[in-house]
């Protein structure tokens, strides 16, 4: 299997299939399309894909980045929950990239339903331009329910990046920074500028990058994630007090968090994925 150099999409390309197919880009999707090659580029660069990957795309649209992942060497499956535009992706990729079409599967669901037995083969990597108003739900759930993706690039809101990788006491460390630390690593590599994409949001956007750590064994994992729901449900709050409802009274919290060596007047953004898993432990 060899790598082609695949015809990527420009923004006359882009503007020319949404009006054969008379797609006009919704915010409820979450459409913003990249019409700029070298952008494209640079995600395929930096996501380091090639002919030994089989990688997950969410969102491929008109295939701008399809287009590049193929050009790569990679086995493509794009989830696409637009009807239309899943129909129309294997098209665009037998006119811009012949030799790779063998090596593109479309699956025209939604990737918050999607499900291990959906797809024929497992995909390793993630590499996605996410819809910004679901990009943390989805790859919660695809690192969930895929163990086979051992990393992943995507590009997001850059206020959802900076959650995404931000370390316990940051002002942005929340509920995304703990639950994506539970699976592995992950950490802003780029920044992406407005132009590149169609229409041009109003928002920056971001790429991050994420490695899988190793799976963990003897805590449950909706058990901890609760945990972390809970501690920051309510911020301000020391934890004790906070978890109170989810431990069945502040004294009981106050006896996990004793057990697990954490100061009960600590506050939720304080403690990492560890911390949160000590406490899960004793439960």
């Amino acid at each position: 299997m060899t790598a082609e150099t695949p015809s990527l999409l420009g923004p006359a390309e882009i503007r020319g299939l949404a009006a054969e197919l008379d797609v006009r880009p919704t915010k409820k999707l979450g459409q913003n399309f990249v019409h700029d090659a070298n952008t494209v580029r640079r995600i395929v660069e930096l996501a380091d894909v090639g002919a030994d990957d089989v990688v997950l795309e969410v969102g491929p649209g008109l295939g701008s980045l399809t287009l590049g992942l193929l050009g790569s060497g990679a086995r493509v499956v794009a989830v696409e929950i637009d009807q239309v535009l899943a129909g129309r992706l294997p098209e665009t990729v037998r006119a811009h990239a012949p030799a790779a079409a063998d090596r593109l599967a479309v699956v025209a669901d939604d990737a918050l339903r999607l499900r291990a037995t959906d797809l024929d083969v497992a995909p390793d990597a993630l590499v996605a331009n996410l819809p910004y108003n679901v990009a943390v739900p989805v790859v919660l759930h695809l690192l969930g329910e895929l163990p086979s993706l051992r990393r992943a690039l995507v590009m997001v809101q850059t206020e959802v990046a900076d959650r995404m990788a931000a370390a316990p006491g940051s002002r942005v460390y929340g509920v995304p920074s703990v639950k994506l630390a539970w699976y592995g690593t992950a950490r802003k590599v780029a920044a992406v500028p407005r132009s590149v994409f169609w229409p041009v949001p109003n928002v920056d956007s971001s790429l991050v990058a994420f490695e899988r750590g190793q799976p963990r064994e003897g805590v449950d994992r909706d058990r901890v994630f609760a945990l972390v729901d809970a501690a920051f449900s309510q911020r301000r709050k020391t934890l004790r007090a906070a978890l109170a409802g989810w431990a069945g009274s502040a004294v009981r919290a106050g006896e996990l968090l004793a057990a697990a060596g954490i100061d009960p007047r600590t506050r939720g953004e304080q403690l990492g994925i560890e911390d949160y898993v000590a406490i899960a432990a004793n439960v």
